[in-house]
This record gives structure tokens, C-alpha cells and sequence, in this order.
């Protein structure tokens, strides 16, 4: 049996054999485990969420968090200010449930690493940069179609043009995009490229096993070598346990469990190494409405189509589109009963833009009770000094696209600024606990370096002093990339499974 999905309590302790079990199968651990399976290699893929087809993909919001992401999305960050972490469970991880964007890892990151980590350079930029190619023939990586760019993002495009902000329409990777607005509930079209829909079924097709509902409680060692994964299934619904499980490894143990769970997974399973947990990274956001006299129907078009780079560097921000469904809107729009009604009549007549930072704050990721992960994490000054200018930055560009009012959503700030008043957030507080904002693209928690006493895993993403366990997913970047992570997961992810072949 290929796949094998939740076991009821009742059922026989499950025992399977492969030569690689990978963990997780989101972007690092779908592309590590299509690559060694590519190779002839038999691979286990342990996936702790369920597994849905996209007609069986809620539509709501509400269905979206309880079927599709960790806990409920939950998870948010300890510090200053509570923050949302966005982060599935589910078959394909958050390449299920994010908007498919395609970004090549930039030239400087890998200079970067070598200069302060001691791994990466011109070499590994070459392997990643290949591996990158395969997938995007893989997962048929396009321009944003123009008739799927609906008015938000074409609204974008416009105020791009008057500002210079050398915005580009985004690469992502979808298949002849409908523009159906449905990509954070997952797309029901079939159209994104998320893993559960190409790598994990090749890797089916190629002999290898998939679990689903099957959260890894811990790896097995023996003589300091890593030898399979044992757990117990959770139902999707109730979360209620079921039967043991337990997966050999002949050759080795992949780790893709994502920034969150790999550093917990590893502490749990025994890893000493003090720099577990440490050097946690993110690109923390948040949107500014703009309402605009004729209607926009965000949800009409691609749910982002619209980029730039430019402020990567400086100040270290990136800019992008995002639409949101009605109950997020209402989420983040204040007051309650008739006054929020009465704001949620110009639903039509908004779009929401974002910014998200390339911040140089860390933070550290802890397990609870019952192995959930706790992360602390605040932004510092220099931090929300780049967050508060990226909001000045997507209000500019709402008021040159035409908006007749900007929402920016600050406790303490009036709730909604005219054209010529955008300069008022130029003095919005610097206090995290005032914006609503998210986490997005997480980094670390086990980061690559040369030295062991520095970092959890090497270049080659081993684990330092254990042999036959690897980690291939955002828990071994070492530093904020700027862009959107998935594509340098994937790249990275390859070409580690590479090495294990080798």
C-alpha cells in the first residue's frame, strides 16, 4: 500500500522499511525526497497533517484554519506582540496553502553565507541555481497570466509605473492560473503547483510510501547514527491518537518539518547541540487597505500578481500584493456590531497591499507541553523603523493608484487617512503590540555552518556529530533572504539529496 492515512488506536503497531524516511512534505522535504527517489532510492514520506484533493479543499476561511493549517494557526510568537506564524498541516505543507511564488535565490546570499557561516559561495549557488531550473520546468513556473491579474494588482502595476518602485509581475508556480483568489484556502481549480499534487505522487509512482496523519513523535538512533522515526497517528478532526508507527531508515533520516517543528524534533529526539532552537528568523508583514471610488473586487484575479524587490537592501523590505477573503477583512478591521458592518460595505472597493521586512531580529523556538512549538520573538527598533517606512511605502502607491482613503490599521492612528494626510504615518508608534501583523517565511532554528559549535548542521545539511540524519527545510538557512523562500528551499533541498546519494 502506497499511502497509508490515519490508524485508529485499535489498529497493530504499523511498521515499514525505506531507505530514506524524509519528514515532511512541504517544498524541502517533497523536492528531497522526488530527488532520491529519482535516483532509485525507496523513501518513506511522513507527513503529519491529512491528505486533501483540491475538490475536497474548504472555501472559507474558517474551513481553511481547521482543515489545512497547524493548529488552527494558533501559533504565534511570544514577545512583545502576539503575531500569527503562518504555517500548514497538511499533505504539501504550506506549499498548499501560500500563493505559489517563484523567486531565485539571490547571488548575494550565498556570499553572504560564506562570508559568515563559512558554507555556500559560487559553488553551491551554481548546484542550487540548477536544481531551480528542474523545478520550475517541473511545476511549469509562469508570469501571472493577464487575464487573471483582476483589478487589485492591476492597480498595482499603475501606481508602480508613477512611483518607480521597478516592481515586476510575479513568477509563481501555477499551471495556466485561473485567477480565482483562492490560493490561501488552497486551489480548488488544481492549478497551483503544491507538492501533494506532483512530487509526492511521483514518488508514489516510483515505489515509495506516504503517511498521512502520522506526526513524528521522535527519531531513533543507534550508535550515534540516525535509523528511522517513530510516532502515532492523530486524527485529522478530533485529534484523537491512534495506532504506533514505526519507519526504518537504512540509509537516512530527512528532516523537513518545517523552521517550527524541525528544532523541536530534534531537541526532542536527543540533539544537544545548544544551537537547536537559536537563530529563528522571519519576515514579519502586515497590509494597508486602500478604498478606491469604483469597485476592485480583490478576490477577482491572482491572490498576489504583483512584486518588488527594490527596498531589499535598503531599508530591507519587500512589496507585493495580497487579497484577502471577506472574514480576514473583517479580522483586521476595527471596531464591532453596526460600525463594523457598516466599514464592511466597502468591501468592494478595497484592495490590500503589503509589505514584509527583512529583519535582522532573532528570535529562539522552545517545545510545550504535548509538543507544540513556542517561539520568542520581537522585532527591535531598527526593525520597526524598516516596518513603518514599508507602510509608507504600499500607502504612497495606493494614493498614486487613485484611493480615495488609506486604512492603515494602528491602534492610535485615526482609522482612516485621506491622500494628503498618508505623511501622519510617518510618526505611527513603534510599538509591535500596535500593528496587526504576521510571520511569514520562516528561517532557522537549526542553521548550516562550517562550525559545529555555531550551527546544528553542516553544507551539506548533516546534522554536526550524528550520522544518517539530514535537515532540508527552512530550519537550515542561516540568514534572512529577502524573497520568498520556497524556491531556495527546493533548490537546496536537491541538491542535499544529492549528496546523500553521493
Amino acid at each position: 500500500m502506497s499511502h497509508v492515512a490515519f490508524q485508529p488506536k485499535s489498529a497493530p503497531h504499523l511498521h515499514a522499511e525505506a531507505d530514506y524516511v524524509v519528514v515532511g512534505s512541504g517544498a524541502g522535504g517533497a523536492a528531497a525526497a522526488v530527488t532520491l527517489a529519482r535516483a532509485g532510492r525507496s523513501v518513506a514520506i511522513v507527513e503529519a497533517g491529512p491528505w486533501r484533493h483540491p475538490e475536497d479543499y474548504p472555501s472559507t476561511t474558517y474551513g481553511g484554519l481547521r482543515d489545512m493549517m497547524d493548529e488552527w494557526g494558533t501559533t504565534v510568537t511570544m514577545g512583545r506582540a502576539l503575531w500569527p506564524v503562518v504555517q500548514a498541516r497538511v499533505m504539501g505543507g504550506t506549499t498548499t496553502v501560500n500563493s505559489a511564488i517563484c523567486v531565485r535565490t539571490p547571488g548575494d546570499i550565498f556570499r553572504q553565507w560564506k562570508r559568515e557561516h563559512g558554507v555556500g559561495g559560487d559553488e553551491l549557488a551554481k548546484e542550487v541555481w540548477r536544481h531551480q531550473d528542474t523545478v520550475e520546468r517541473d511545476l511549469f513556473v509562469e508570469e501571472v497570466p493577464t487575464r487573471s491579474h483582476g483589478r487589485s494588482n492591476s492597480l498595482a502595476v499603475l501606481a508602480d509605473k508613477k512611483l518607480g518602485y521597478q516592481g515586476h509581475v510575479m513568477r509563481r508556480y501555477t499551471k495556466d492560473c485561473d485567477g480565482t483568489g483562492q490560493c490561501l484556502q488552497g486551489c480548488r481549480a488544481g492549478k497551483k503547483q503544491s507538492t501533494n499534487l506532483n512530487y509526492v505522487p511521483e514518488v508514489m509512482r516510483r515505489g515509495g510510501q506516504v503517511f498521512s496523519c502520522a506526526p513524528v513523535t521522535r527519531v531513533a538512533f543507534e550508535r550515534r547514527r540516525a535509523v528511522g522515526v517513530t510516532g502515532r497517528f492523530k486524527h485529522p478532526h478530533t485529534g484523537a491518537s491512534g495506532a504506533k508507527f514505526t519507519i526504518r531508515a537504512r540509509h537516512g533520516v530527512v528532516l523537513a518539518a518545517s523552521a517550527t517543528h524541525t528544532p523541536v524534533l530534534l531537541k526532542r529526539s536527543g540533539i544537544k547541540n545548544k544551537m537547536v532552537g537559536r537563530e529563528f528568523r522571519a519576515h514579519p508583514g502586515t497590509g494597508v487597505f486602500g478604498c478606491y471610488d469604483d469597485p476592485v473586487d480583490m478576490n477577482t484575479g491572482a491572490t498576489q500578481g504583483w512584486a518588488s524587490t527594490r527596498f531589499r537592501d535598503d531599508p530591507g523590505l519587500k512589496l507585493e500584493t495580497l487579497s484577502l477573503p471577506l472574514e480576514m477583512v473583517a479580522s483586521r478591521l476595527s471596531g464591532g456590531g453596526h460600525a463594523l458592518m457598516s466599514r464592511l460595505r466597502d468591501f468592494r472597493h478595497i484592495c490590500m497591499w503589503i509589505h514584509a521586512v527583512r529583519a535582522e531580529s532573532t528570535g529562539r523556538v522552545y517545545a510545550a507541553p504535548g509538543g507544540k512549538p513556542i517561539i520568542r520573538y520581537t522585532l527591535d527598533r531598527a526593525d520597526m523603523l524598516r516596518f513603518r517606512r514599508g507602510m509608507r511605502l504600499v500607502a504612497d502607491m495606493h494614493v498614486a493608484a487613485g484611493a480615495k482613503a488609506i486604512i492603515p490599521g494602528v491602534f492610535g492612528m485615526p482609522y482612516s487617512l485621506k491622500p494628503d494626510e498618508v505623511h501622519k504615518l510617518d510618526d505611527a508608534p513603534l510599538d509591535p503590540n500596535r500593528y496587526v501583523a504576521v510571520l511569514s517565511h520562516l528561517f532557522g532554528g537549526a542553521v548550516m555552518g562550517q562550525n559545529g559549535a555555531r550551527s546544528v548542521v553542516d553544507g551539506h545539511g548533516q546534522v554536526h556529530g550524528v550520522k544518517g540524519l539530514s535537515v532540508v527545510c527552512a530550519a537550515a538557512i542561516p540568514t534572512n533572504l529577502g524573497v520568498n523562500p520556497q524556491h531556495t528551499i527546493m533548490g537546496l533541498a536537491m541538491h542535499f539529496a544529492e549528496r546523500m546519494l553521493s
